[in-house]
């Protein structure tokens, strides 16, 4: 147990000190795993590790969306969804802040990044907020809240990190993250209405729109509600599996922007390479999250934390939040990718002996992360931001999240305390 404590410190002191994960969790879980089995072991057992994962089905979830969601970043499908949000929301007060909103979830529920939503939305939807005399931090709050949509949304790929770590079936978790999604929009959009209402110097009415401009603007997003329908739709109707729909939408994405001559032969070979080099950098990731859950295993940590938990008379919701916080506290200054990668393995045995839903606890921790995306002093919603914004203060930034880290609060209160919101869809599935 001694050998996995000092692991856990290890890669979290190197975590604090921007070390690359990959780099961090694969160098300490070969040395912990080596000094309790030895280092020929260890060095099979990653070998092992690897060629198991690199011939996984179920991996291959990844890259495919990740190249759907480039390709959809590239052919402009941002813009097009805020243009028809605009048209109907726009005369509003607030109508920007919540053309924004919704077009944040839409792209994320074909992009699957919170930062890349972010970076997107920041050059979308900034200039016109902005021209239209929208205080910056409103401005700028609503597309660091929007972009954390894109971690829980479907298809997500923090979702399906979760799913590979857990062993969890990736599709129920991606049912599972529609209603907590829409929630979350939901409770967004009340916020900006209700900052709206009560400064309505920080959010003017925009222009409004004839029936003929909403109309026209709807031509622009039927490939959203296409690949939405298509990934969702065939995995909830059992149609086909998360991989397939992957590859289905990155098929469908590949072709609908040829279709609409969206793309030239400098794109397609952007495209490719970033897609590449993305899905490169989360493989090396997940290698090391992999052993760094063996070296737990072989360590005896799982099992002593959980003996520890039963000798310390917590209830099985005390233990929860006992978990959320640490979550939360490490959400102010790591990223939400590192902390699902630590600590998802070192608490899944704890989950597990006290009853609780691995599909719940996936939602309710990616929850947690998408708060950790906008809380300082990290928040790296906001560090994407101000590098895309740089005339926009961090205080600014942090003073208008105020209100939306407050609904996200309560909405992971509502998904802790009624399991059944994240569950109803999985289980009409079933």
């Amino acid at each position: 147990m001694m050998t996995g404590m000092v692991a856990l410190a290890a890669v979290l002191i190197l975590a604090f000190l921007r070390v690359p994960l990959a780099f961090s969790l694969l160098v300490v879980s070969i040395t912990g795993i080596g000094l309790e089995l030895g280092f020929d072991a260890s060095l099979t057992l990653i070998s092992m590790t690897i060629s198991e994962a690199v011939f996984s089905y179920e991996l291959a979830v990844v890259p495919l969306f990740i190249l759907m969601g480039n390709i959809l970043s590239r052919t402009g499908i941002a813009a097009d969804l805020f243009r028809a949000a605009n048209a109907y929301l726009g005369h509003v007060r607030g109508g920007l802040a919540l053309s924004t909103m919704v077009t944040c979830a839409g792209f994320s529920a074909v992009c699957g990044s919170s930062l890349a939503t972010a970076a997107t939305m920041s050059k979308v939807a900034y200039p016109s907020m902005k021209q239209y005399g929208y205080s910056d931090s409103l401005a700028s709050a609503s597309i660091a809240a929007g972009g954390t949509l894109g971690i829980l949304i479907p298809p997500s790929i923090i979702l399906m990190i979760y799913g590979i770590l857990t062993q969890t079936n990736i599709g129920h978790l991606f049912i599972a993250g529609v209603v907590p999604g829409i929630l979350g929009l939901t409770f967004y959009m009340l916020a900006i209405y209700a900052v709206a209402i009560l400064r309505p110097g920080d959010a003017p009415r925009g222009a409004k729109s004839s029936a003929h401009e909403r109309l026209s603007t709807l031509k622009g997003v039927w490939p959203f509600f296409l690949l939405f329908v298509l990934i969702i739709g065939g995995i909830y109707a059992k149609v086909f599996t998360a991989t397939e729909a992957a590859g289905m939408g990155a098929g469908f994405a590949l072709l609908i922007s040829l279709v609409q001559r969206r793309m030239t032969w400098t794109d397609f070979r952007h495209i490719f390479l970033e897609s590449a080099f993305t899905s490169v950098m989360l493989y090396s990731v997940l290698f090391g999250a992999m052993m760094f859950a063996k070296l737990i295993a072989f360590s005896g940590l799982g099992e002593g934390l959980l003996e520890m938990v039963e000798s310390s008379g917590l209830s099985s919701y005390q233990l929860i939040f006992a978990i959320l916080a640490v979550f939360l506290v490490l959400g102010c200054v790591m990223d939400s990718l590192a902390i699902i990668l630590i600590c998802v393995p070192l608490f899944m045995p704890i989950v597990v002996a006290n009853g609780f839903d691995l599909i719940w606890f996936g939602i309710v921790v990616v929850v947690v992360t998408e708060i950790a995306l906008i809380t300082p002093p990290i928040g790296m919603n906001v560090f994407v931001l101000k590098a895309t914004l740089p005339e926009v203060a961090f205080k600014d930034i942090f003073k208008g999240l105020v209100p939306f880290i407050g609904v996200d609060l309560v909405r992971l209160l509502l998904l802790v305390f009624f399991p059944s919101i994240t569950l109803l869809l999985v289980e009409w599935m079933k």
